[in-house]
Formats: C-alpha cells, structure tokens, sequence
C-alpha cells in the first residue's frame, strides 16, 4: 500500500524525529538520499553540469547540500539564490567548499540552459499558491533547457495537501520525496508535474491512518473474491442490473459486460434492452417485471443509459443490498433517499456529473479533486467514485482517500464508465465493502483499459474483454 501524509503530519512526526536527533542530521539524510538518485539520474556525475533552484526553506538546504555531494564527485554545481539573505547558511556554505559557485536569478539564464541537471529546491511543502515571478521564470527556463528536472519533496508550485496548482509551478521528470509520499504527488492535476517519484526514508514515524492510500497488486489480489470448492452461482453473489433504454441499450450491454467479469456467479438484468443483453450474453438472468421483482440480488447497479427512467432509480433505491448508482442515475437519484439508506451505496460519477451535483463548474470539480470528492460523499452520506485521470474514492464518513493508480488516457472513451459500474458492483455482490468494490474496481478496470489500448485505441468492449487479463495479472 502507497500512502500519503498531510503537510500538518508529516511536520510533526519531522520534529519528533529531530528531538531525538543531532542537529541537521535529518537534513543531512534528506540531502544525500537526493544526492544518491541524483547521481543514478546523471549517469556520469564528473564533468556534468548542476543547477540548484535555491529558496529560502529546508527545500534549499536539502539541494544545497545535495549539491555539495555532487560538487565532491566532479560536478560542476551552480546555486541561484532567490533570497540571497535568507538562504540556509550551512548548506551554501557546504556547497563552496566543494567548488560550488552561487549566482543571482538575473544571472541564471546561461548556466540553466546548459544544465545536465536542474534541481528544484524553491519552495517546500508549506507552499501556498503559484510561483512567484522571479521563481515563475526560472521555472520556466529549467522547462525549456532541455535538462533534467529533479524536485525536493514536491514541484514547487502545488499544493501539497490537495493536488491543486493555482498559478505557476515547476514541472519536474522526477521528484524525489522524504518520508512519505504528499497527496499532492497522487492526484491530479498536480500529479502531472511530479513526474516519476521516488520515495526516500528518512526514519519517519506517522500514524497508521493516512489521509490518502493508493492500493498495489498484493492489495488488491487480497481483496479479489476467490471461490471455493463450496460455492455455487448464489453463494458467490448475484449482482443487478437496471440500465440501458431504448435510447441507449449498449449502456446495459456494457454494464452487464463488466458485471459478468467483476467476481459475482450470475448477473440479473432488468430494463428494456433485455434482447440486446440476451443477444450478447446469454447467460444473464433477464427479467421485465421490475427491479423489486427480479428476483434475489446481493448488490444493484442502476442508471446506466437509463435516459429519464427516474423510477426505476427509486425503485433501486429502497432495496436494503449496498446499490450501485452511476451516470443517468446520479442524476435521478433523489438526495434524501439516499441519504436514507441503511446499506451502503456507491456513487460513482466523473467531473461533469459530479460538478452537476455540487452546483459548481467542472472546472472546480477538476482543480480541487480531493476536497470534491470528500464533499460529495458527505453531502450523499455515500462512498463516491470520482472518476478521472486520477480516481479517488471517499467514503461518507472520511478518514483515507483512496486514489487508484492504474489509470490510462485511452479509458476517456464511450462505455468505458458503463463496464466500470458492472464490475464494481458485481464486486458489491460478492461480499467487499464500498470502498473496496470501488477502489479494487478501479484498478482493475484501468489494468484492464492499458492492457486493451496497448499504445492504440480502443473501445469499451475491449475493456471489458480484458479484464479477465487484467485479474491474472493482479493475481500472479
């Protein structure tokens, strides 16, 4: 399990730490696990060229002193300053004596440009807000150089806590993090500017709940439904279907598509595209007399390409089995009945239908993607499904965020969402919990969309194909 720390935490497991510790050897450790992948990122230390973006905090000691290591071995290391008078004295002072050289912003353009390496040290993990300009330049000068770009502990530029990036920052290829990993090095948008990440671990000591978890293989291949040599089609669960319409039956197609691949033993489908279901996938159980009517379900899906078939989401609604509610649904559910629910419910919208619902801009939705998605669970007393470049998954009431690391550009196609929405359900039908049905859903599903797309596009139906794939992967 990936997790990740708020700033507030992070900081107050750093002083403990320090208390018990000499004076600067936390720094010393940050700098030279820095200075180690640094190194391993150059290939060939001496002779190269080193540019440290400097700020006034622990971010600009750490890159200090980390380019003093490199200085030591032959590197040609050169700190711009940003705030000369408040540059942290020992590191500058470390770097000199190494053969470092220090220079003013005005004066940075030339050794940026014919950098090997930049390093990014302008702003810590406290940082609020865009860059300033004279940082903002610099940024966008280690941007265009052509060099390697290397942030301390995050890009400066984005939120640590939230993911957000309200103005300037620094897109990094690489960001090397202490302790822990920063929900902002998680979660779009920014994620995009992280680059890859590596962690280093500098002994902290955090509490055993985070505020974000990214699940991994072994998490997820112990939370996958296994039958045992006892089970039949009703004791491995039976998942419902309430989709499609005679505008949309490929919706029910889809669902039903992921449903038979999500772990339950058998899939009831219920809604007027029954022929175009049976068509495809003869094994379904289809009935026309309605969901109460159906038959036994351990777990409802309802809503997609239902169009404006509000009742039977009403319908869905009342049934005391966790429900599954997406697209059209999220629309017709009504607020207070799902509020009212005593078994769990799983929405699972993407940034339009989630912005719809909060009464604010996809735009919001999209910049602060966290703090949506932990209002729209609060405000439905539901676990939601953010659904996006990055997916998150909040349950009603708080605690850890889990965002799903397997996502692909080449899932933003037509029913992708559909075949997501019948394998988590099908998930909720096989006995895991909200959040586990969501999360373990998610990436399998987005497993299962890189393994369908390859480099090339593809379409919902080849997702679905591939999830079978995507499960042994976890699996073995």
């Amino acid at each position: 399990m990936r997790t990740a720390y708020s700033v507030e935490t992070v900081r107050t497991a750093e002083r403990e730490l320090m208390a018990r510790l000499p004076e600067g050897a936390l720094m010393q450790r940050a700098a030279a696990g820095l200075a180690a992948v640094c190194a391993q990122l150059l290939g060939r230390v001496y002779g190269s060229r080193v540019v440290l973006l400097v700020g006034s905090g622990d971010n600009g000691g750490d890159a200090l002193y980390a380019g003093a290591r490199l200085a030591r071995r032959g590197a040609g290391v050169t700190a711009v300053l940003l705030s000369p008078e408040r540059t942290h004295a020992g590191g500058l002072t470390a770097l000199r004596r190494a053969g470092g050289t220090a220079a003013t912003p005005g004066a940075a353009e030339g050794p940026i440009l014919r950098a090997d390496l930049v390093v990014d040290g302008i702003v810590g993990i406290g940082g609020k807000g865009g860059l300033r300009p004279d940082a903002a330049v610099l940024a966008a000068l280690a941007e265009d150089s052509g060099a390697a770009v290397v942030a301390v502990d995050l890009p400066s530029g984005i939120e640590a806590d939230t993911g957000e990036v309200r103005g300037a920052a620094v897109r990094a290829d690489l960001t090397v993090t202490f302790g822990t990993h920063k929900p902002g090095l998680l979660i779009d948008p920014a994620r995009e500017y992280a680059g890859s990440v590596r962690l280093v671990d500098i002994g902290l000591e955090l509490p055993a709940e985070a505020e974000l978890e990214a699940l991994q293989h072994d998490d997820v291949a112990a939370r996958l439904p296994v039958p045992g040599a006892r089970s039949d089609k009703y004791r491995r669960g039976v998942v419902g279907i309430a989709a499609g319409s005679a505008r949309y039956p490929g919706a029910a197609v889809l669902a039903v598509s992921g449903a038979l691949r999500g772990g339950a033993g058998a899939v009831r489908y219920v809604g007027p595209a029954g022929d175009a279901v049976i068509a495809r996938f003869p094994e379904t159980l289809v009935s026309d007399r309605g969901p109460t009517k159906a038959g036994r379900v351990q777990a409802w899906v309802v809503g997609p390409g239902a169009g404006d078939d509000a009742a039977a989401v009403a319908e869905v609604l009342t049934a005391e089995v966790p429900v599954l509610v997406d697209a059209d649904g999220l629309r017709l559910a009504d607020l207070a009945a799902v509020r009212a629910r005593s078994a769990p419910t799983l929405m699972t919208p993407h940034a339009g239908e989630a912005a719809a619902l909060l009464g604010v801009s996809r735009e919001a939705v999209e910049e602060a993607r966290l703090s949506s998605v932990r209002e729209l669970a609060g405000r439905y007393g539901a676990t939601v499904l953010l659904k996006g470049s990055t997916t998150l998954v909040a349950d009603a009431g708080g605690g850890v965020v889990r965002v799903n690391p397997t996502g692909t550009g080449w899932l933003a196609t037509a029913g992708s969402g559909d075949v997501l929405s019948g394998l988590a359900g099908s998930l909720l039908a096989a006995g895991l919990s909200a959040l586990d049905a969501g999360s373990v859903g998610a990436y399998v599903h987005g497993l299962a969309g890189r393994f369908a797309a390859d480099g090339a596009p593809a379409g919902a139906h080849d997702v679905a194909s591939a999830i079978p794939e995507a499960w042994r992967d976890v699996r073995d």
